[in-house]
């Protein structure tokens, strides 16, 4: 997901940091040669980084480098950044060969047969992990790569409402209304897709007891122009597995034909390792696509996903172009076209170099790290909304007590724990359930038990600071946190007349993603 960027005026473009340092000359106009021994010995060490206008003139290269490393140096420690499910560790081997392959442009089959075939290998192995049909040849599973999960789950909107409104074609109905049902606590991404597609959103909202998807709701609400259901194997606030298995059988019990696709952009590369007698996948009759992000628990470095679909009955033909791309001929389903093959590579290193075990060895450990952490929090006092013991995402969500009746909230708590470097994210609970408040630590592969008990010692620590201070003190410091000391309160690129917007669950309830 990126964000819109608003291009300055040239009154802002030329606004220097502090007013009336504009015209302040800090060196003379036939400043030196640009060729020196020392980075801060060049004249670049002395002007601003160009912002908004490229330069006119070449910079040497090793001042670039430098210059624009001591500018991400202001950016947060990424292994601090516990809110997070992005990976932030792959061995050197896994980063050399990706390195490798940064100029390969992925989707140029002729050219590069091997890296095509890398992919397919990557897509077999998920589908079968995901338990997809595998004995009948025209029949089989089938799956492409994609940029994350919010490009699968784009892919996985499309097929499931052309398939729809064939039937409805077929049938000689009306295809003009299509729906789709889901949590409220969806991914944001779930939102673009049904406005972008124009499908219907209809919610199963969360309860101050309950935030996943309640099944008999769920089943209640679909109708002859319901394209599909949502269900979430690990969501985004509390980490917990929704129970696809029951929405299959009350759907199956019905007699109603309506298709379910998993979004297990979290949690398709855990469940099938900790709790593999779960049943969530393609063992559920009504499962007809998954999707998963091969850069969360994947563990690849941003951005690669994947997205299989139980047999070609599921993805339309008229959907799938068949492109001749430099001399090849090629099957493509995608909403982008050039990309990088260097994810795509990353993962087919993790898939081999960490086999079953490997990957099995690495989410237990998360799980019990999750757990650990979980004890100690609850012994500060706090009260855990996550699951334990593998029925949930390896995180741990966590609030205050409110029978405590504390002067301070979930949000001075994080602000506290940033000034030691840490991200721990305070939000609110998805709509509907949005009066609790909650805060989150994402448990990675590179989360080490010690690096937990730090953050133990300094949940500790913030918790002292905050009792010892009164309300009105804690009040001004967040505001001031907020205002000075977070990106959201500093930034000014986002364009005004995009500000306000009421058609999104965030516009219409204060939803955070």
């Amino acid at each position: 997901m990126v964000h819109l960027s608003s291009v300055p005026d040239d009154k802002a473009d030329d606004a220097p940091p502090v007013e009336g340092m504009g015209n302040l000359s800090v060196h003379p106009d036939d400043y030196g040669d640009e060729v020196t021994a020392s980075v801060y010995g060049s004249r670049f060490a002395a002007e601003c980084l160009p912002t908004h206008e490229m330069p006119e003139r070449e910079m040497p290269k090793e001042i670039a480098y430098r210059m624009i490393k001591d500018d991400l140096s202001l950016d947060g420690n990424p292994m601090l950044n516990l809110a997070s499910f992005v990976t932030t560790y792959m061995e050197e081997e896994a980063e050399k060969l990706m390195a490798e392959a940064l100029p390969k442009n992925f989707i140029d089959y002729e050219e590069y047969p091997q890296t095509a075939d890398i992919q397919n290998r990557c897509v077999s192995m998920i589908a079968r992990m995901f338990n997809g049909p595998t004995s009948n040849g025209t029949e089989n599973a089938m799956g492409t790569s994609t940029v994350g999960s919010s490009e699968a789950i784009m892919l996985g909107t499309l097929a499931m409402k052309k398939r729809w409104q064939n039937k409805r074609k077929a049938a000689g109905k009306d295809y003009s209304k299509p729906n789709i049902i889901m949590n409220s606590a969806v991914q944001v991404v779930w939102e673009k897709a049904a406005r972008y597609f124009e499908v219907e959103e209809r919610y199963v909202f969360c309860t101050e007891d309950r935030y996943v998807i309640d099944p008999e709701e769920c089943v209640n609400l679909v109708d002859e122009n319901t394209i599909g259901i949502c269900a979430i194997i690990g969501t985004t606030y509390t980490g917990e597995y929704e129970d696809v298995k029951a929405i299959n059988d009350l759907l199956g019990e019905k007699n109603i034909d309506c298709p379910i696709h998993v979004d297990a952009a979290s949690g398709g590369f855990v469940a099938p390792f900790v709790v593999p007698e779960l049943q969530w996948d393609f063992r559920l009759e009504k499962v007809v696509s998954i999707n998963v992000s091969g850069h969360k628990y994947g563990l690849v470095y941003p951005g690669v996903g994947w997205i299989v679909w139980r047999s070609p009955e599921y993805l339309p033909k008229e959907l799938v172009f068949n492109i001749n791309y430099l001399g090849a001929e090629q099957a493509s389903f995608t909403l982008n076209f050039s990309k990088g093959a260097s994810q795509v590579i990353g993962q087919y290193y993790q898939m081999i170099r960490l086999g079953k075990q490997g990957y099995r060895s690495i989410m237990l450990n998360l799980t019990r790290t999750a757990d650990y952490l979980a004890a100690c929090l609850e012994n500060l006092g706090f009260i855990i909304m996550s699951k334990r013991a593998g029925h949930g995402l390896p995180l741990v969500a966590f609030r205050l007590d409110p029978k405590k009746n504390h002067h301070y909230d979930e949000f001075a708590v994080a602000h506290h724990l940033r000034e030691r470097g840490w991200v721990v994210p305070a939000y609110t609970m998805a709509p509907h359930s949005e009066k609790l408040k909650l805060m989150r630590v994402v448990v990675r592969e590179d989360f080490s038990r010690a690096r937990c008990d730090t953050l133990v010692k300094d949940m500790k620590l913030a918790l002292d600071s905050l009792n010892q201070m009164d309300k009105k003190t804690v009040d001004s410091h967040t505001k001031h946190v907020q205002k000075h000391h977070t990106a959201t309160g500093r930034s000014k690129h986002n364009h005004k007349h995009y500000s306000g917007e009421k058609h999104s669950l965030q516009g219409k309830t204060g939803k955070v993603r």
